[in-house]
């Protein structure tokens, strides 16, 4: 579309909306008064022109006396015929004005400081601009009394995996634990459980995660089958890291001790993210990507860095626990995957971190 049709459309919608709002009635009473006062003075000024035109005849004896009062009283008649229709029909137009205002079609001046309307295609659209004390306090008192938030999530922390289930497998892990780490990203809703104040609250919402697996000893993945083993490599690696992200939906249910608020009118709402936080729940999701980055050194002595894209027979699905204990917003992550990160394995993620629940 050129830049000079779409200006001749903004001109047209602009036009449409301008031509179709909605009347004010004392605005029009005016208009209608004002014709009307019009229509009065001209008819009177053209009867006086008329007028002065005879009495020029009458004194150059161009027309007789009786014939002068009959051409004035033939004037006079004809204009008073004029004013009486013309005003009939903005008296017409009056009383259609006022039916209008009483069918809810036109507004006052109070009615349209706060509202206008506009029309598109036959249809009717009115916008709002009411800001009078009485909507703030109404607005104030919804909002209070909305019993569901919204927060932002930003998690990191470190990552690894247990064996069979066990913690004690963390010592043997074939992945280092603090260069491992997780990257959390979400939006989460946050429903009160009962309609009055309460501690209690429903959490869910969706998150994207980066899993990231460093491995020990100059070891790397490599997919045998329906397998997916640990290898050394045959050159000496600078970064062997393994990155899963995914797409979660977690759910939890949380305690929050924040102490309730109270209003000059009595009225007592809670609040959240104002002290301690417990979470409890899990979630589910699945995988959206699997790739492995390798950097090492040739035999030349050239950096290499390779990117293996595969799904090195992650499960696709994947769902766990998840709990946190927070202050304000700032707390500790835990989460575990009930299910294994890689199939034929009983190898299972575990996360622990740092959370942010921006309010």
């Amino acid at each position: 579309m050129t830049k000079m049709k779409r200006i001749l459309l903004l001109v047209l919608f602009v036009t449409t909306i301008a031509q179709s709002q909605e009347k004010v009635f004392e605005k029009e009473v005016k208009k209608i008064s004002m014709s009307i006062d019009s229509i009065t003075k001209q008819q009177k000024d053209s009867l006086k022109i008329k007028v002065k035109e005879i009495n020029k005849k009458l004194e150059k004896n161009k027309i007789t006396f009786d014939e002068a009062a009959t051409l004035k009283k033939e004037a006079a008649a004809y204009h008073a015929a004029q004013i009486e229709n013309k005003v009939s029909f903005q008296e017409q137009k009056l009383q259609q004005l006022v039916q209008d205002k009483i069918d809810g079609k036109i507004f006052s001046e109070e009615e349209e400081s706060r509202e206008q309307t506009f029309e598109i295609a036959k249809l009717k659209f009115r916008l709002n601009f009411s800001d009078d004390e009485e909507d703030k306090i109404e607005r104030e008192k919804k909002r209070r009394r909305k019993r569901t938030t919204t927060q932002f999530v930003f998690a990191l922390g470190a990552n690894n995996t247990l064996t069979d289930n066990k913690l004690s497998s963390l010592d043997e892990s074939d992945y280092k634990f603090w260069q491992s780490h997780f990257y959390e990203l979400g939006f989460t809703w946050k429903t009160r459980l009962s309609k009055e104040p309460s501690k209690a609250y429903f959490k869910y919402g969706f998150s994207f995660l980066w899993n990231n697996l460093r491995a020990k000893n100059n070891q790397y993945h490599i997919v045998n089958g329906n397998e997916t083993n640990l290898s050394i490599h045959p050159e000496q690696l600078s970064e062997s890291r393994l990155r899963h992200v995914q797409m979660t939906f977690p759910m939890h249910l949380e305690f929050d001790f924040s102490k309730n608020k109270k209003y000059s009118d009595g009225e007592i709402v809670d609040r959240t993210h104002q002290s301690f936080q417990i979470g409890v729940g899990g979630f589910f999701g699945f995988k959206l990507g699997t790739r492995q980055y390798l950097e090492y050194k040739n035999a030349q002595g050239v950096t290499v860095e390779e990117v293996q894209k595969n799904n090195f027979n992650m499960n696709k699905y994947n769902y766990g626990l998840s709990a946190y204990v927070a202050y304000q917003g700032i707390g500790l992550y835990a989460k575990y995957d009930l299910n294994p990160l890689f199939k034929n394995t009983d190898t299972r993620n575990i996360s622990l971190g740092l959370r942010f629940d921006i309010n």
